[in-house]
C-alpha cells in the first residue's frame, strides 16, 4: 500500500476523526454531496423519464417515419398513393424497422344533439399495430379491421367525450364538407386518454375503408404508410435509410413520394422537449458548483488541522505533490462515501415514484398523469464518475496550500 494511501486513510477514518474541530463540518460537506447526488439523479431521472413519455406518446400517433405523396398541401386532406409499393413488402426486413402500415386522414365535423368539434379521422387498416392505444383504453376496447369488409365502431379520445358529452356505445355523426356534403355515423367501441391534449382532441381512429369510400378511392389507395423502428435514437439514420429505398428512384410514381419523421412532423413539440436539456446542464451544473465548494471549505479546513503533520513529513523529506496526493485522496474517501448514500437515496426515492407514482401532476399542464422516471445505468455511472472527477479536480487547487507551508513554522503550530 503507497504511504500516501495508508495516511489518507488513517486521516479520513472516524476512530481518528471524531474528536476534532473538522469532524462536523465534514459532516456538512458530505451531507451536501449525499444531497446533490440525489437531487440530481433524480432531475435526469425525471427530465429523460418526461422526454421518453411525450416521444413514446407522439410516435404512437403517427409513427416514427411516415411516407406520404410529395406535395405543398399541408392539411388533412391528402392525395392518394397507391399502396402496392415494393418497398411496403420490403421494408419489414430492414434491419433497424419493426413495422409498416397504411392510413388515411380525412378532416371532419362530429355532431352530438348539443355540441359540434372540428376532428380529423384516422382511417387504418387491418395491418395497423394497435399497442399503443391498447395500453391507452380507458373504456371499451380497440375495434378489428377486416380488409374488404366495412367496421362502422371507432375509438375518441377521453378528452373528446368529455367535451361532447359521448359515452361508450354512442352512436355519433361526422359531416364532411365536400361537394355533394357527406355524413357518417359511427358507434365508439373505445375510449382512450394519453393526456398529451394537442393529439387527444383532434383523433378519431375509425376504418380506413370509410375514408376510401368518401374520397371515391380504391381499396389500395390510401393516404401514406407509417414506419415503426427499433431503436428512437437512429431515427435520423433510419429516415435516411428509408429515404433511399423509397424516394431516390426513376419511376415516376415513387418519385413523387416524401420520407418525414416524427420530428419533423411536430417540430414545435420536440423543439420544446429539447429545451429541457439546458434545464438539466444549468441544474447539474449549479448543484456541482455547490458541492464543489463545500469540499473545497472542507479540504481546507483537514489541511489547517493537520499543518504539524505536514510540517513533520516535509521534515522527513516528503514533496509537496506527495502530501497534496494524501488529502486529494482523503477527499476521495469524502466524496465516495457522499456519492454512495446519494445513490442510495436517490435510486430509492426514483423507483418508489416509477411503481407507486405518489407525485401526481395534471394532465391538461403535463400531458402526463404523474411524475415520470427514467433510470439508466448508463446516466448513473456519468454523474457518478463525472462528480467525482469534477470535484477532485478543483480540489487541487486548495491543495496548494500545501506548498506555502514551511516545516518550521509547522511543526510549531499550535
Amino acid at each position: 500500500m503507497k504511504t500516501e494511501f495508508f495516511i489518507a486513510s488513517r486521516i479520513s477514518s472516524k476512530r481518528e476523526n471524531k474528536n476534532k474541530i473538522s469532524y462536523k463540518i465534514l459532516r456538512i460537506a458530505i451531507n451536501a454531496i449525499v444531497l446533490s447526488m440525489a437531487v440530481m439523479i433524480l432531475s435526469l431521472a425525471i427530465v429523460t423519464g418526461f422526454k421518453n413519455e411525450i416521444r413514446k406518446k407522439v410516435i404512437g400517433f403517427d409513427s416514427h417515419i411516415v411516407i406520404k405523396k410529395h406535395d405543398t398541401n399541408t392539411s388533412y386532406e391528402t392525395a392518394p398513393v397507391n399502396r402496392n409499393q415494393d418497398f411496403y413488402f420490403k421494408l419489414p426486413s430492414v434491419k433497424g424497422i419493426s413495422h409498416i402500415q397504411v392510413f388515411a386522414t380525412k378532416a371532419g365535423i362530429i355532431k352530438t344533439k348539443t355540441d359540434i368539434q372540428g376532428i380529423v379521422l384516422k382511417g387504418v387498416g387491418s395491418d395497423y399495430d394497435w399497442s399503443f392505444f391498447k395500453d391507452k383504453i380507458t373504456q371499451g376496447d380497440v375495434f378489428e379491421v377486416k380488409d374488404g369488409e366495412f367496421n362502422d365502431t371507432g375509438i375518441i379520445s377521453e378528452k373528446l367525450a368529455d367535451m361532447l358529452n359521448i359515452k361508450l356505445n354512442d352512436q355519433v355523426y361526422v359531416y364532411f364538407i365536400q361537394n355533394p356534403p357527406r355524413l357518417r355515423k359511427f358507434i365508439i367501441r373505445g375510449i382512450y386518454s394519453t393526456s398529451l391534449e394537442e393529439l387527444d382532441k383532434r383523433f378519431m381512429l375509425i376504418d380506413i375503408a370509410h375514408i376510401q369510400k368518401l374520397n371515391g378511392w380504391t381499396e389500395q389507395q390510401v393516404s401514406g404508410f407509417e414506419v415503426q423502428i427499433d431503436d428512437d435514437r437512429e431515427l435520423e439514420q433510419m429516415t435516411d435509410s428509408v429515404f433511399s429505398k423509397v424516394a431516390l428512384r426513376y419511376n415516376e410514381e415513387l418519385n413523387s413520394l416524401q420520407v418525414i419523421n416524427i420530428q419533423q412532423l411536430y417540430p414545435q413539440i420536440f423543439d420544446w422537449l429539447q429545451l429541457t436539456n439546458m434545464n438539466v446542464t444549468v441544474i447539474l451544473t449549479i448543484i456541482l458548483i455547490v458541492a464543489g465548494i463545500n469540499m473545497i471549505s472542507g479540504l481546507l479546513i483537514i489541511i489547517l488541522e493537520h499543518t504539524r503533520m505536514i510540517g513533520v513529513l516535509k521534515a522527513l523529506g516528503a514533496s509537496n505533490w506527495m502530501i497534496q496526493k494524501i488529502f486529494l485522496y482523503n477527499a476521495g474517501f469524502l466524496v465516495s462515501r457522499g456519492l454512495f448514500w446519494g445513490n442510495i437515496f436517490g435510486i430509492t426515492i426514483a423507483l418508489v415514484q416509477k411503481y407507486f407514482k405518489l407525485i401526481k401532476l395534471d394532465p391538461a399542464s403535463y400531458y402526463v398523469d404523474s411524475v415520470p422516471i427514467n433510470i439508466m445505468l448508463s446516466h448513473l455511472v456519468m454523474l457518478n464518475v463525472g462528480t467525482l472527477a469534477f470535484i477532485l479536480v478543483i480540489l487541487i487547487i486548495p491543495s496548494f496550500l500545501i506548498t506555502r507551508i514551511r516545516p518550521i513554522k509547522a511543526i510549531r503550530f499550535d
